[in-house]
């Protein structure tokens, strides 16, 4: 099994060093009871006004919702992603409720909601990997989204599985090590 903590310079808690983007997931369901822990850890996320402008529909492997968020998934991530335990189709909210005003950081924070997920999920060693490549216009059509909901990311969840059952390019990728940019890359001191 590839398993890759993260090497870093300085004193990241633990559960931030081992979560990373697995491909590889065994067949093992998730159960209901995990995924509304899962779920629930992101609605603990901060969102501006308390808005928590998102919401999350999911699917198991093995039935017909699975398949039609799988279905929406680009060629490039369907061969892994069918083998996750479940797909999570993370839904934006562009307006405030009862104002009907646009919410300019709703992108913002379904991102804060995805990475409690995230943690959450690796906190119960399930593995997870957030893709950006699906049809938005494919999953609005079959989720029948509102105007003003807009699928951000598709999340797969699943145990962790030996890389040696993927084949190219995606077990390379599962066995690369991790990197990072350094910190100067992208951070600045203001005096």
């Amino acid at each position: 099994m590839s398993i890759k903590f993260a090497q870093t310079k300085h004193q990241v808690i633990d559960l931030i060093k081992h979560r990373w983007s697995a491909r590889s997931f065994a067949e093992k369901a998730i159960s209901e009871r995990d995924m509304q822990t899962i779920l629930e850890a992101g609605s603990w996320a901060a969102s501006a006004n308390n808005s928590q402008p998102w919401r999350y529909a999911y699917a198991h492997k093995g039935t017909e919702g699975f398949e039609t968020l799988l279905s929406t998934l680009a060629p490039g991530n369907q061969p892994w992603a069918k083998n996750a335990a479940v797909l999570v189709a993370g839904i934006g909210i562009k307006e405030l409720p009862d104002t009907q005003q646009k919410n300019a950081y709703y992108l913002h924070d379904i991102g804060m909601a995805n990475s409690f997920i995230l943690l959450q999920a690796s906190s119960m060693d399930i593995y997870s990997h957030v893709m950006a490549g699906f049809s938005k216009q494919q999953i609005s059509e079959k989720l029948s989204l509102p105007e003003n909901e807009e699928p951000v990311c598709i999340i797969a969840l699943g145990y962790l599985a030996d890389a040696e059952k993927l084949e190219e390019p995606y077990k390379s990728r599962e066995m690369a090590p991790r990197s990072r940019k350094p910190l100067a890359e992208f951070t600045t001191l203001l005096d």
